[in-house]
């Protein structure tokens, strides 16, 4: 059968056989496959195919005849449309076993490597862990101010007024922001017409602290009435300790600018993580869910096994907060960090902590490792934790030439984790494969591999 260059306009029926990487379910069509959204294993019915994207077919369930088991009722009933939680409709357990089999696949597929990988460690409670909402703010056909989150793969807003994910302070925080917006007559953010005020509202909560921060991000310097809005505001939300004002006016996807003004406050949150207190701007990088986070540097810490002679060097360390918790059981921790900002707010936590043997660098991780290698620098101990992209050749060259006892590796991306684990795969083995679920009900898995110096036997 040819493969359709076009697609049927009625729903055809099928079975979901798989998930994909991205959580869609995969249902066979002739040659083809059916990516669908919310459809799981198992499962038969009917598909809409909605639209073809390169090669792939993408749809929507229509009606299901044969539910899975793992299937369940969602707390958020537009949890389908948002986009931001792609799995509340799938069990718990169920998307903990997904997790680690991305994991694993990923490693034999990119690292051509077929390893061992233990359960995605979850939370006792996997709802609203998230310290962090950023929410666009935008005004119906009808004139009612609402705020919510992109719908996948566009920039159209579906209003939320409840996220299950998300810290439950901020609701009130944003009901009230819509209020005053509307009393106080200042306009959301138009991006079609390059009109308007406010574009994006971002909340930081504290965990142990109980401290709020409230960005809000407009196209503006200056809006009218703005000294008494954020006194109506406060008087409000009395809960709310420090308010920035982030002015954005680009035609961009990035959320923040580089220019605000504190309208409230110190201008910062804090928050402690395994006994270390930190500072938290409005830029600065700090994990959103603060449960797994403490579970996730514990064992980052097991893993590393430091004693007092070692040196440390905490790679794309944001604020430094693996580094400062390493700092304790170590000889002297070297923290890298190409944000100048979250240098700032790095050393100011050393300090705040009294910890002496941290030394933070403001400079790209590669470059840096480069001329540590070049030089020769002793290093004991690498804690790396890249963005989504891994690291790059030059970083991991350096890591060949250097060869520190051991690499704990933190990542949010299995793919190239995986990748950047085959590529020093020769003088490092693998110890353990860790993921933990830092995201509950989407795909996402944070996961932490341990490596070692490959011994004589293991690099013949």
């Amino acid at each position: 059968m040819a493969k359709f260059a076009s697609f049927p306009k009625e729903p055809v029926h099928g079975v979901c056989r798989d998930l994909t990487y991205e959580g869609r379910g995969v249902v066979a069509f002739g040659e083809e496959v059916i990516f669908v959204q919310g459809m799981f294993p198992g499962e038969e019915g009917d598909v809409q195919i909605q639209y073809r994207r390169n090669s792939n077919l993408f749809g929507k369930v229509k009606k299901l005849d044969q539910v899975s088991p793992d299937r369940v009722e969602p707390r958020c009933k537009i949890c389908s449309s948002c986009g931001g939680c792609q799995f509340q409709q799938y069990a718990y357990p169920a998307q903990l076993l997904f997790k680690s089999n991305k994991v694993k696949e990923q490693f034999r597929k990119i690292g051509h490597m077929d390893v061992d990988v233990l359960p995605t460690i979850g939370m006792d409670d996997p709802y609203y862990y998230r310290n962090k909402i950023q929410m666009p703010f935008g005004r119906d056909i009808k004139g009612q101010i609402y705020c919510g989150f992109y719908k996948e793969n566009s920039h159209i807003i579906v209003p939320v007024n409840e996220c299950f994910i998300e810290d439950k302070r901020a609701v009130h925080i944003l009901d009230v922001l819509k209020k005053l917006l509307k009393s106080f007559r200042i306009a959301p953010y138009d991006e079609d017409r390059h009109e308007g005020v406010l574009r994006h509202a971002l909340i930081r909560t504290s965990y142990y602290e109980k401290q709020i921060m409230l960005v809000l991000v407009t196209a503006v310097d200056v809006f009218p009435s703005r000294g008494n809005f954020v006194k109506a505001l406060l008087k409000e939300c009395p809960e709310i300790t420090t308010i920035v004002q982030n002015i954005n006016p680009r035609s961009t996807n990035v959320i923040l600018g580089q220019k605000q003004y504190v309208l409230f406050g110190k201008g910062y949150i804090e928050d402690s993580l395994c006994g270390v207190k930190f500072q938290i701007s409005a830029k600065s990088f700090y994990q959103t869910n603060p449960v797994t986070t403490e579970k996730l540097y514990t064992y980052a810490m097991e893993c590393a096994k430091l004693s007092k002679e070692d040196v440390v060097l905490d790679a794309y360390s944001g604020i430094g907060t693996i580094g400062l918790v390493a700092a304790k059981y170590c000889k002297e921790v070297l923290s890298v960090e190409i944000v100048e900002e979250a240098v700032r707010d790095a050393e100011r936590n050393a300090r705040r902590n009294h910890i002496e043997n941290f030394k933070e660098v403001a400079d790209d991780a590669s470059a840096f490792m480069v001329r540590m290698a070049k030089q020769n620098i002793p290093l004991d101990v690498l804690f790396m934790d890249p963005p989504r992209k891994g690291s790059d050749q030059k970083f991991l060259d350096a890591v060949l030439k250097l060869k520190p006892k051991r690499i704990v590796y933190i990542s949010c991306d299995p793919s190239s984790l995986a990748r950047d684990c085959s590529y020093i795969n020769k003088s490092y083995q693998i110890e353990s494969i860790q993921p933990f679920d830092m995201f509950p009900h989407t795909t996402h898995v944070e996961t932490i591999c341990c490596l070692s110096l490959a011994n004589k036997k293991a690099q013949k």
